[in-house]
């Protein structure tokens, strides 16, 4: 029997040494990294890698069930996948959950959907922050990357695409984005 470990924290600002301590603490032979939102099970390669490289007979464990899925139907793709594979289930901070048996399964279900629930509420509260914002006038979204008023004065001055992007830190496909026609050599 091999344990392994998946580790997982949302931006590349935080850390995953506390994670990885815990998983090695706990015996995990091999721990997963991964540095993605917990949002959606796509694009987490590092996720995918771990749940193929787990065999029959093997625990998958991570420290808190958010660390793995912060949706109940990927939580539960994910842990019925395990359980396919003859592969236990073990959360570091909720114990109980064992997989296996069936009070854990229940209790892998109830804080499942806390975590689901404690998501969709802080992307509401974001989403009545924002609206609040702008509202006041304070929020004006995202500022844009590519000035075409720029782009084109800059043009006039006879400045061609490549030195453009550089001025304006940009790449040279979104000086053309913006606008730009090729002006014929004569």
């Amino acid at each position: 029997m091999s344990i392994v470990g998946y580790a997982r924290v949302s931006s590349v600002g935080q850390s995953l040494d506390i994670q990885r301590e815990q998983l090695l603490a706990a015996g995990c032979e091999r721990v997963f990294e991964e540095k993605m939102s917990g949002t959606t099970t796509e694009g987490r390669e590092r996720l995918d890698e771990a749940l193929r490289y787990v065999r029959e007979g093997d625990l998958f464990m991570v420290c808190r069930l958010d660390r793995l899925a912060r949706s109940m139907i990927d939580l539960r793709k994910i842990v019925d996948d395990l359980t396919a594979k003859g592969v236990g289930f073990r959360a570091l901070q909720q114990g109980a959950i064992d997989t296996t048996r069936s009070d854990g399964r229940l209790l892998l279900n109830i804080l499942g959907s806390f975590a689901e629930f404690e998501t969709d509420i802080r992307r509401e509260r974001q989403a009545d922050g924002i609206a609040k914002a702008k509202a006041k006038g304070v929020y004006k979204g995202r500022p844009k990357s590519v000035d075409a008023v720029r782009i084109a004065a800059l043009r006039a001055e006879g400045l061609g695409a490549t030195e453009i992007s550089r001025r304006l830190g940009i790449g040279r496909a979104s000086v053309y984005r913006a606008g730009w026609t090729r002006v014929p050599s004569a």
